[in-house]
């Protein structure tokens, strides 16, 4: 069926997918169903990646005994950066996969893989049992799960922005930083359920897997899920491609030759978007329990706190990019939130209670929301079809490696060499600023064709 003659909802545009005739017959999910499924799979995912951050505090308790809490916490918190390290391995190999097999196969791969990670926390003996192969099962399950997002970042968004046409790509991407939204709301949810319903002998014990066994079991329903997406990549799926639409058999080759300038501007604009993402999402909480003495109960409200805020001004900050253009939404927000972070943390340190921790991490959500969207969706837009996936996830992997998955470690280190709670502020005005400096000299990619 042809997709352009599907009808519209009122007050969008037809799937504009570049050139139609490059583009094979298939029919075209329709656009809610195509966001859904993207978004699920991809937020299952970031579930099974995520919730490790929500119990580092217990993980690092019985995989790494060390004397002092804080050292036990810069350890854990270490070790959820370590899978970080594996991303831009991923990106290169399951985003040239997606780029060469197509969207739909890398990102059932990615999917099994990160079913295999959780699998092995979830049931990795403790330090107690085995020694010192307990926290190297845990480091594997990190690595293993770093690789299988590495490659699922690319290739989803990379799908998002393809069904979306050119003036409604921004909307569309947005979905992608819902999605990890969404999974950071449950999996707040149930960490906060599980603290609350469970003794802390009984959290420490077993109740801290319930969530990796969760997302062990989600795994296969995503790929179901997945399989009734239609393919973006031409010729994949029903082999009409001609010479001149097959895809790139050497993809990376090809980004780092005709490309290394976009490489470098889009990890530098991407470090200052990561950083606040994972500071404000993940390790907010992790600081209100170590640094202001909250109850785990209490502080993984923070969590879904940010969470829900994000969800909420992800698709505006989207449209909004889609009206005004990236570069103005993302300049604007990052500068707000770089002005308002050092305060921020002045005011949860000096009045360290739950409405203040709650309030302040919604401001800064909104912020973190309208800074990383139109930064997220501009990054593949930058590179064309053949190269997209792989492009798209080299650039944010190798941003998100060291400054996003690292965030953590360095905001806590900060706090332990200088003696300031107010240090991981610092980290994150460093690395605005830093983020700021190459935006000039990238086009605007708003309302144009990308192919």
């Amino acid at each position: 069926m042809d997709y352009s003659a599907t009808p519209q909802p009122a007050g969008t545009d037809a799937l504009n997918l570049g050139d139609a005739s490059a583009m094979p017959p298939a029919k075209r999910t329709g656009h809610a169903k195509a966001i859904a499924a993207i978004t699920l799979g991809n937020g299952l995912e970031f579930f099974d990646f995520t919730i490790y951050s929500f119990f580092a505090t217990i993980i690092g308790k019985l995989y790494f005994p060390v004397e002092g809490q804080l050292a036990q916490l810069m350890l854990a918190v270490g070790t959820f950066g370590v899978g970080f390290i594996m991303r831009p391995v991923g990106g290169i190999v399951l985003g040239a996969y997606a780029d060469r097999a197509g969207r739909k196969a890398a990102m059932s791969l990615t999917l099994w893989l990160m079913t295999l990670g959780s699998a092995i926390i979830a049931f990795a003996p403790t330090y107690a049992a085995i020694g010192i192969a307990a926290p190297l099962l845990v480091i594997l399950a990190r690595l293993i799960q770093g690789f299988a997002l590495g490659g699922e970042i690319g290739a989803s968004t990379s799908l998002l922005l393809e069904y979306g046409s050119d003036k409604t790509r921004g909307f569309y991407g947005s979905w992608q930083f819902v999605s990890q939204g969404l999974n950071t709301v449950c999996g707040s949810l149930l960490g906060v359920a599980l603290a609350a319903a469970l003794s802390t002998s009984a959290l420490e014990s077993w109740g801290w897997r319930v969530p990796f066994v969760i997302g062990m079991a989600m795994g296969p329903i995503g790929i179901y899920i997945r399989r009734h997406l239609d393919e973006t990549l031409p010729g994949v799926e029903d082999g009409t491609v001609s010479a001149a639409q097959a895809p790139d058999a050497q993809p990376v080759r090809k980004l780092f030759r005709e490309h290394s300038r976009v490489i470098t501007t889009g990890v530098l604009t991407t470090i200052g978007g990561t950083a606040a993402n994972y500071i404000v999402l993940f390790y907010l909480s992790t600081y209100a329990i170590r640094i202001l003495h909250f109850p785990m109960s209490s502080a993984l409200w923070a969590a879904w706190t940010a969470a829900i805020v994000t969800v909420i001004c992800s698709p505006f900050a989207g449209a909004l990019s889609d009206r005004v253009g990236r570069k103005r939404v993302l300049w604007i927000s990052r500068v707000m939130l770089i002005v308002a972070v050092y305060p921020a943390f002045m005011i949860i340190n000096a009045l360290p209670t739950v409405p203040v921790l709650l309030s302040v991490v919604a401001v800064l959500a909104v912020f973190v929301a309208f800074t990383a969207v139109p930064n997220i969706v501009m990054l593949p837009e930058m590179f064309p079809r053949e190269i997209r996936a792989t492009g798209m996830s080299i650039v944010y992997c190798l941003g998100v490696s060291i400054f996003g998955g690292f965030a953590q470690f360095f905001a806590t280190w900060l706090i332990q060499i200088s003696g300031s709670n107010l240090a991981p502020a610092w980290y994150l005005i460093g690395c605005g600023v830093v983020s700021l400096l190459p935006l000039p000299f990238m086009r605007e990619t708003a309302g144009r064709a990308i192919d």
